[in-house]
């Protein structure tokens, strides 16, 4: 399979009622796309790492009611799962793809990378692009232009990080679905890898 980008119709994946329907949906039409990123991206993360990053597909395996809003393919260094550690991600919701650098509520060592990160807040400032956005919750759309925080807002989301347990930073893009189905395969892929690059110092930040 060659990869060919996203569709509007992946994307409207996420407007199709009921959860079967649209897990089944979700399955015949996006996760082969995330199958494909998944092997390719581990080996080029495996490469730029120098240790071996193993993809994790988005499973939705614990829902019995509302269905999912958004899926992924995550990238970890865990060959049994990646919530428990840092992580990188490439996925949809219904208005955007997404792709990042994640720290979640599960991983157990959320107090050293805070503190590592805030050590380092003004290396972050000048190495993240001013586009780039931040999120303190994986499980909602919203996030914060890399432009628009100053130094308190990083002291703040990386203290928060070592003081709340359900805490969680995401550094990365949003690329809006208009745009990203506009995109090739290969363009696609890389913007991605572009993305990871300049995530690849947070990551080694932990």
């Amino acid at each position: 399979m060659k990869f060919s980008g996203f569709t509007a119709t992946d994307f409207n994946v996420f407007k199709i009622n009921g959860l079967e329907p649209r897990m089944d949906a979700l399955i015949d039409r996006i996760r082969p796309k995330l199958e494909w990123l998944g092997n390719h991206f581990s080996e080029e993360l495996s490469i730029m790492l120098g240790q071996e990053m193993y993809p994790h597909i988005a499973k939705h395996a614990r829902r019995t009611v509302n269905p999912p809003n958004d899926t992924w393919v995550a990238f970890s260094s865990n060959r049994r799962g990646y919530k428990m550690v840092p992580h990188f991600q490439i996925g949809l919701w219904e208005t955007h793809l997404f792709v990042w650098y994640a720290v979640i509520y599960e991983a157990p060592m959320k107090t050293e990378i805070g503190q590592a990160l805030k050590t380092n807040i003004e290396s972050i400032q000048q190495i993240i692009p001013s586009n780039f956005v931040w999120s303190i919750d994986h499980m909602k759309p919203d996030a914060t232009m890399h432009s628009e925080l100053k130094i308190e807002d990083f002291a703040s989301m990386f203290e928060r990080l070592q003081t709340v347990k359900k805490s969680e930073i995401l550094c990365g893009i949003q690329i809006p679905r208009d745009k990203a189905v506009e995109m090739s395969g290969n363009e696609l892929v890389n913007v991605i890898h572009d993305v990871f690059v300049q995530l690849l110092p947070l990551y080694k930040m932990n």
